[in-house]
C-alpha cells in the first residue's frame, strides 16, 4: 500500500496489482480523446488477452485509478512485423543497440485518472520494473504530432532518430529506464559498521539467529572473512540493505551422495579419471522399484517407440556454453528481482539426521513412478538393483550461499549480489544455496535450479544451484537456420527422443510442413553463438476438440484468438543453467510464430496406444497450467443425423491431459511450494485430493508423494475391460479421467502399505525398516476390507450367534490362506482373476463371497461371467449393524434376490465366520463353517478342487492403529494436540469428527 497525492491536494492510499477481467469495465471509462492519440482506438478486452503484463492501481475501495498494458512488440505497429522489431528499431534509433527482447516491453496503454496521473504513472513503472527482473527498457510509440500528457512527459523521454531515417516524421520513440524508478544495488564487501543497518533487517524476518548465536552474530561473521569466506553488502543511498556470506567450504561427498549432479558435473572440474559411465553390462531385467530418474529415461524410450509421452526431463546432460565469455559480458549481464530471508549453506560442519526419503519432485521435469522402497512387505522379493553414480576426480568448482537477506523493500534486486559473489570467486563455475524444505521459495532462488535428489536422500533441505554463465543476459530466440544442424545434433544427443527432435528439424528444414499439411517451426536460443535450447512446435489444428474437451476458456477469451495463432508445443530442450530463461525462450516463441497460445499434450504410456507425434517430456511443464478436462455430453449421432455436432467435436480420440501457455501467462509467476505432502491412500477422496492439487494453475507442488498398497489406479489391466470388475464403481474416477489429469507427471508413487505414524519425527512406516517422512501428512485410505476374525465356535454343539463372542472388531492376525483374497483394487481383482482362471474356473469346489456391501453382487456377477455355475456360488452375508441394506430399497432387493435364485446362487444371511478347515491349518481353505440366528452350517469344497476361492468382504479401517488419535479404528481430528493441527489431515470414509478436542494422546511406536 503507498499514499499518493493529487494535484488538488488530497491523497489517496493505492495498492497495485495484476489486473484482473472485471477491471475492464472501469479501464474503459478512463480512456478518452487524449488517450486514443497516443495510443489509438484500443479495444481493452482484446488487448488485455494479448498483453504480456498488465498492471492496475486501485484504492482503498478497490475502484481503478490506473492502469497500463505492456507487450513484447511496438504498438501502431501498421509497418512493423512484431518478429523482428528489432531491426527496426536499430536501424531508426540511436543507442539503441543495448535494447533486446530480454530487456525491453512496449507500452501499449496507460490510463489514469488525471489528479493522480502523475504519481500512478511512477508506481506503475516501479511495479513493472520489479515485477520483470530482466527488464531495462519501456517503450513508448506515439504519433509524432502528439504532445504525450504530463505524466508521460515525466517518465518518458525521446529518443534520437539517424539523420537518414524516417520514422521520426510519423511517430516518435519514449524510453523509460530502469535506474529511474528500481534502481540495482551498489554492492560492496561487508563492514563492521553495517552491523546496525542489517540485524534490524534480520530481526524484523527471523529471531533465531540471534537466540541461538547471540546478538552479535554478524559483526562475528563479518570480521571473520578471509580468501576462502566473504561477507558482501547490497547498499541503497549509503545504507545497507541487503547481507551475503558465501564459503568455498562445501561438503561436496554429502551433496553428491544425496543429489543428482551429473547435469553439474558433480560440482567438479572436468579430469581425465572422470567416471562418467557404467561399463558396458547385459541389459539387467526392469524392476518394480525404479527412481525418478529411472522412469524419465524408462518413460522417454517408450515414448521414443512412437508411443505417446507423459513429461520428461529434456534438460541437457552436459554443459555447452563456452566458458570463453569475457568478464566484461559477465559484469554486464542482467541482474534480476528476488526476495529471501536467511538460510543455511551446506558446509563440512553440517549434518542432518532424518529418515530416508522417498523419491522427492524433480526440477525441471516431474514424471511420477511407482517407487517401492526396498523391504516393503508387498514388494520384499523385489529389491532395488545398485544405481550407476558417477565419480568426479577434478576439483571442487563451486562454492555456497551461507547466510543471505534483503530488506523486503529491495527484494527485487536480489540477483545483484551474485555477479559481485562470482568475482570473489574466479576459479568457482557453480554458486549453490540449501534452503529448508519448509521455507517458501524466495526470489533469489527462481533463478537457481532445483536439483532432483536420489531416492535415498536423508537431508530435509532442497539444493539450488547457479552457473556462472547464467550471469549471460545475450540470450536470443530465432528460428533455426541449416547451418545450425550440427549444433542442435550436439546439443540434444543425451535426450532419449533425440531421434525424433532431429527428424522434425529435418522435415522443417525440406518443407517447413508435415507430410500431412501441418506448417511446423523450429527455434533455437543461443548465449555467446552457441545454442543452448530447442523448440519444435506445429499449428494447433484440433483447437475446436480442445475447445470442447477442455476448460480453455478459463485461462482466455477464445473469441479473441485466430485459428492461426494457437499452436502446440512439441519438443522444448533447454540447457539447465539457463532454465531461468524459460518463460522468456516460451514467450519469444509466441512473438516470432505470431501465436498467442501454446498447447502440450501428456499422452497415457498403455502399449496399445500409439501416438504419430511422440512428445519429448518437456522441462517447460513447470511454466505452464494444467487445463480441466469438461464434462462430455454423450450425444446420439445416428438419431441427431445432420443437427450432430461437428466431428471435430465429437470424434474419438485418444484422451490426453492438456497444458498451456499463453501470452499473458508469460510474466506471470508461480508459487513453488516445496513442503513434503504426503497422501496415504488412492481412494476417490486421496485422488480428488491430488487432482486439487496438481490443477492449482498458479502453485507448483514439488514434493508430492502417494503412499498406496497398488500405486495409482491408473493403468488399465488386461483382463479387467470394463472398470474393475469384481467392486462396484463409484463413478468418481475412470481410467480416462486419470489419462486427463495426469497425475503420474507430478505425483511420486511408494508403493507399500502404512504401519505407524510417528508423530513427533513426522514420518510414516511402511515396514520395519522403511518411513517416507513428511511435513503434511493427509490420510485417505477410505474403508478398506480385511480378513475376518473367526469366532472359534464348535458347531457340533449347535451354538447361535447370541451365543458367541462378538469378534467383528478383532484383528485376524493368523496365517492369511493363499485362496482367500480382500479386494481393494484392479491390482488385487487382476490376481484374484489369474488365480480363478488357473485354478478354479474348470476344477469344482464353492466360491465363498463373504460380506454384505454392494461389492458382494458385483463380485458375484463377474464370477457368473467367468463361466462358474450359480450352484458353485455362494453369497455369505454377515449380520448388518444398522438393520439398512446397502440398497435400502425393498423392491431392488427383491429383484436382485430373484435374478441370483434364477442364476443358481445361494445367499445366508445373518452369518458369522466359525471356522476355517475345523479350526485346522487354515492354507488353503477347504471348508468354512459359520454360525447365524438359527442354526449353524458348513460348505465343503470338492475333494478334487485346489480349495475354494473365498472373497471376504469385510469393511473395516486396515492399517493398525495402537493408540493416538483413532477412535474405533478411524482419525479423528478432535484428538490431535495443538502443535499437529495444520500438519495432520485426514479424509473419506474412513475419518471421523470427535467432539472431545480436549484429550491429547500420542502415538506409541
Amino acid at each position: 500500500m503507498t499514499a499518493v497525492g493529487s494535484t488538488n491536494g488530497g491523497t489517496e492510499v493505492i495498492n497495485t496489482r495484476r489486473t484482473e477481467t472485471s477491471d475492464i469495465a472501469e479501464i474503459t471509462r478512463l480512456t478518452n480523446e487524449a488517450t486514443e492519440e497516443v495510443f489509438g482506438r484500443i479495444n481493452v478486452t482484446y488487448l488485455l488477452e494479448k498483453a504480456n503484463l498488465a498492471v492496475t492501481v486501485c484504492n482503498e475501495k478497490n475502484e481503478v485509478v490506473a492502469h497500463a498494458a505492456l507487450v513484447d512488440y511496438p504498438s501502431w505497429n501498421d509497418a512493423i512485423d512484431q518478429a523482428d522489431w528489432e531491426s527496426w528499431l536499430y536501424k531508426n534509433y540511436d543507442n539503441s543497440t543495448k535494447c533486446t527482447p530480454l530487456n525491453s516491453l512496449f507500452l501499449q496503454l496507460l490510463v489514469a485518472k488525471e489528479e493522480f496521473a502523475v504519481d500512478c504513472t511512477n508506481e506503475i513503472m516501479r511495479a513493472v520494473f520489479n515485477a520483470v527482473p530482466d527488464l531495462h527498457f519501456i517503450f513508448l510509440r506515439a504519433p509524432a504530432d502528439v504532445k504525450l500528457a504530463p505524466a508521460l512527459q515525466g517518465t518518458f523521454s525521446p529518443m534520437a532518430t539517424f539523420p537518414d531515417s524516417a520514422e521520426g516524421d510519423k511517430f516518435s520513440l519514449y524510453v523509460c529506464h530502469r535506474y529511474q524508478h528500481s534502481p540495482q544495488l551498489f554492492i560492496r564487501k561487508a563492514r563492521v559498521r553495517d552491523h546496525d543497518d542489517l540485524i534490524t533487517i534480520f530481526m524484523r524476518q527471523d529471531d533465531t539467529l540471534t537466540e541461538t548465536y547471540g546478538n552479535y552474530f554478524l559483526a562475528e561473521l563479518i570480521e571473520a572473512q578471509d580468501e576462502e569466506n566473504h561477507a558482501v553488502v547490497g547498499e541503497d543511498n549509503g545504507t545497507a540493505v541487503g547481507f551475503m556470506s558465501v564459503s568455498t567450504e562445501v561438503n561436496l561427498k554429502l551433496l553428491q551422495d544425496c543429489f543428482d549432479l551429473g547435469p553439474f558435473h558433480g560440482l567438479c572440474k572436468p579430469h581425465p579419471d572422470d567416471i562418467l559411465s557404467p561399463i558396458p553390462t547385459p541389459e539387467p531385467s526392469v524392476t518394480r522399484v525404479i527412481s525418478r530418474q529411472e522412469s524419465q529415461r524408462l518413460q522417454s524410450a517408450l515414448s521414443q517407440q512412437s508411443r505417446p509421452a507423459s513429461s520428461q526431463d529434456s534438460d541437457l546432460k552436459d554443459i555447452v556454453v563456452s566458458e570463453q565469455a569475457s568478464q566484461k559480458e559477465l559484469q554486464n549481464a542482467s541482474n534480476g528481482p528476488t526476495r529471501s530471508r536467511s538460510v543455511s549453506g551446506v558446509s563440512e560442519k553440517g549434518s542432518w539426521n532424518r529418515a530416508a526419503s522417498a523419491e522427492q519432485q524433480a526440477a525441471d521435469v516431474i514424471q511420477g513412478e511407482d517407487l517401492q522402497p526396498p523391504g516393503t512387505p508387498a514388494r520384499a522379493a523385489e529389491k532395488k538393483k545398485d544405481v550407476f553414480r558417477p565419480v568426479y576426480k577434478g576439483e571442487l568448482s563451486a562454492f555456497c550461499i551461507q547466510l543471505f537477506c534483503i530488506d523486503e523493500e529491495h527484494e527485487t534486486r536480489s540477483l545483484d549480489f551474485l555477479n559481485h559473489v562470482f568475482n570473489l570467486f574466479p576459479d568457482k563455475d557453480f554458486c549453490i544455496i540449501t534452503v529448508p524444505q519448509l521455507v517458501p521459495e524466495f526470489l533469489l532462488l527462481q533463478r537457481f535450479v532445483r536439483v532432483v535428489p536420489f531416492t535415498t536422500c536423508t537431508l530435509p533441505h532442497e539444493l539450488y544451484v547457479f552457473h556462472r554463465s547464467g550471469l549471460l543476459s545475450t540470450l536470443n530466440v530465432r528460428l533455426a537456420k541449416s547451418t545450425d544442424f550440427p549444433a542442435i545434433e550436439a546439443l540434444v544427443k543425451a535426450l532419449d527422443l533425440h531421434e525424433s527432435m532431429l527428424n522434425s528439424v529435418t522435415v522443417y528444414y525440406e518443407a517447413r510442413r508435415d507430410p500431412d499439411g501441418t506448417p511446423i517451426q523450429v527455434f533455437v536460443a543461443e548465449i555467446v553463438d552457441q545454442i543452448v535450447g530447442l523448440s519444435i512446435i506445429r499449428n494447433e489444428e484440433d483447437i475446436e476438440y480442445i475447445r470442447s474437451h477442455y476448460n480453455i476458456e478459463d485461462f482466455i477469451y477464445f473469441n479473441h484468438h485466430q485459428r492461426e495463432e494457437h499452436g502446440h508445443l512439441y519438443h522444448f530442450a533447454l540447457n539447465p543453467i539457463f532454465k531461468h530463461y524459460t518463460k522468456h525462450f516460451l514467450k519469444e516463441i509466441l512473438r516470432l510464430s505470431h501465436k498467442s497460445c501454446l498447447y502440450y499434450s501428456i499422452y497415457p504410456t498403455d502399449e496399445e496406444v500409439q501416438n504419430p507425434y511422440a512428445h519429448s517430456l518437456t522441462s517447460a511443464l513447470h511454466y505452464m497450467v494444467p487445463v480441466r478436462p469438461r464434462r462430455q455430453i454423450v450425444y446420439p449421432l445416428e438419431k441427431l443425423g445432420i443437427n450432430a455436432p461437428s466431428k471435430r467435436v465429437s470424434k474419438d480420440q485418444i484422451s490426453y491431459a492438456l497444458y498451456h501457455i499463453n501470452r499473458k501467462l508469460t510474466l506471470e509467476p508461480k508459487v513453488t511450494i516445496n513442503a513434503r505432502i504426503v497422501v496415504v491412500g488412492a481412494s476417490d477422496v486421496g485422488i480428488s485430493f491430488l487432482e486439487t492439487l496438481v490443477f492449482c494453475p498458479h502453485m507448483r507442488f514439488n514434493n508430492i508423494t502417494l503412499v498406496s498398497t497398488n500405486g495409482l489406479p491408473d493403468t488399465r489391466l488386461s483382463g479387467l475391460k470394463d472398470g474393475y470388475g469384481f467392486l462396484a464403481n463409484s463413478h468418481c474416477f475412470n481410467d480416462k479421467d486419470y489419462t486427463l489429469m495426469s497425475l503420474r507427471s507430478w505425483v511420486n508413487v511408494v508403493v507399500g502399505k502404512m504401519t505407524a505414524i510417528d508423530r513427533t519425527a513426522k514420518y510414516v512406516s511402511l515396514s520395519k525398516t522403511e518411513k517416507v517422512p513428511y511435513d503434511h501428512l493427509v490420510l485417505c485410505t477410505g474403508l478398506q476390507y480385511q480378513v475376518p476374525y473367526p469366532s472359534g465356535a464348535d458347531i457340533s454343539e449347535l451354538v447361535t450367534n447370541r451365543e458367541i463372542e462378538d469378534c467383528s472388531n478383532k484383528r485376524y492376525t493368523g496365517k492369511v490362506p493363499s485362496n482367500l483374497f480382500t479386494l481393494h483394487g484392479r491390482q488385487d481383482c487382476q490376481r484374484a482373476l489369474n488365480w480363478l482362471q488357473d485354478y478354479f474356473v474348470h476344477n469344482e469346489g464353492n466360491a465363498i463371497v463373504y460380506g454384505n456391501s454392494l461389492d458382494i453382487y458385483t463380485t458375484a456377477e463377474t464370477l457368473l461371467s467367468l463361466g462358474i455355475t450359480g450352484s458353485r456360488i455362494h453369497l455369505v452375508q454377515p449380520p448388518l449393524a444398522s438393520g439398512i441394506t446397502c440398497f435400502n430399497n425393498y423392491a431392488v432387493e427383491q429383484a436382485v434376490a430373484e435374478a441370483l435364485s434364477e442364476a443358481g446362487v445361494t445367499t445366508y444371511s445373518s452369518c458369522i465366520l466359525a471356522n476355517w478347515n475345523d479350526g485346522d491349518d487354515p492354507d488353503p481353505i477347504k471348508s468354512a463353517s459359520f454360525t447365524t440366528d438359527t442354526k449353524p452350517f458348513k460348505l465343503e469344497c470338492a475333494d478334487g478342487a485346489e480349495g475354494a476361492a473365498a472373497w471376504i468382504l469385510s469393511p473395516l479401517f486396515d492399517t493398525e492403529w495402537k493408540q493416538g488419535p483413532f477412535a474405533d479404528g478411524r482419525p479423528s481430528f478432535g484428538l490431535l494436540d495443538d502443535a499437529q493441527q495444520g500438519v495432520f489431515y485426514a479424509g473419506g470414509g474412513h475419518s471421523s469428527m470427535m467432539a472431545d478436542a480436549g484429550r491429547i494422546s500420542h502415538m506409541q511406536q
